[in-house]
């Protein structure tokens, strides 16, 4: 095994460890707190393997209020190139998204729905070099949610508008096992680049881990989007 992955492997027993002291709840339930971490064999994002086909070990902190507000971070090790404002390329090793948004049902329709404003921060790079916004909504029924984000600086570039789309659906069955499917597309304006990314997998809680194997791929075969393959994630909720 590599000294990497193994040292990701001893983070990650670390932080499950520690979990019991995680989750919290007012009173009067009108403020919560939850985490969670999880090792995977790669970090896929939207077509893109960002820690350069190798694991990841991610983990998360979030805050939530009844009337349906939450905020919370989610951090990741991460391998890619970010070009600099000089020009040149800065290797990012860290990704922190910051996030916070107002979701909840639409009276007794059935429907949920979800706004919010997510930054992604890469603190290995120098003057803050490829951080961007993003805007986000979805709308949900039953076990189909539909997402749109969309960002007037992709990957840091001022120039870059950039909307993706992703229609998704996760079904129970039996054995405690559920089903996620999803097909997404991005539409990066400044690049003129357009691509579409799906995925499959499959999942179950045990033990108080939660397991799943799914695969992904794209619609492309270029250098830039990573080639189908599967991915194999074991989780903690806190």
């Amino acid at each position: 095994m590599k000294l990497k992955q193994l040292s990701i492997l001893l983070a990650a027993s670390t932080l499950l460890a520690t979990s019991s002291a995680m989750a919290w709840e007012s009173e009067d339930g009108a403020h919560s707190t939850s985490a969670s971490v999880a090792l995977s064999t790669d970090y896929m994002w939207r077509g893109y393997s960002q820690t350069d086909n190798e694991f990841a070990i991610s983990g998360s902190f979030d805050y939530a209020h009844s009337s349906g507000f939450y905020a919370g971070t989610w951090a990741s090790n991460v391998d890619f190139a970010l070009q600099g404002d000089d020009g040149n390329n800065e290797q990012a090793h860290v990704e922190v998204d910051v996030y916070a948004g107002f979701g909840g049902d639409i009276g007794d329709s059935g429907f949920s729905y979800d706004l919010g404003f997510l930054r992604y921060i890469y603190p290995s790079t120098a003057d803050g070099n490829g951080d961007w916004n993003e805007y986000y909504a979805s709308l949900s029924y039953s076990f189909v949610t539909a997402f749109v984000g969309y960002s007037d600086e992709y990957l840091g570039d001022d120039d870059i508008d950039a909307t993706y789309y992703n229609l998704s659906a996760s079904y129970d069955l039996p054995a405690d096992f559920a089903l996620a499917a999803g097909i997404g597309y991005y539409d990066i304006d400044g690049s003129n680049a357009e691509y579409a990314d799906w995925s499959i997998g499959i999942s179950k809680e045990f033990a108080g881990f939660g397991f799943d194997l799914s695969y992904t791929d794209t619609d492309q075969d270029n250098d830039y989007l990573a080639d189908g393959r599967a991915i194999f994630t074991i989780s903690k909720s806190m």
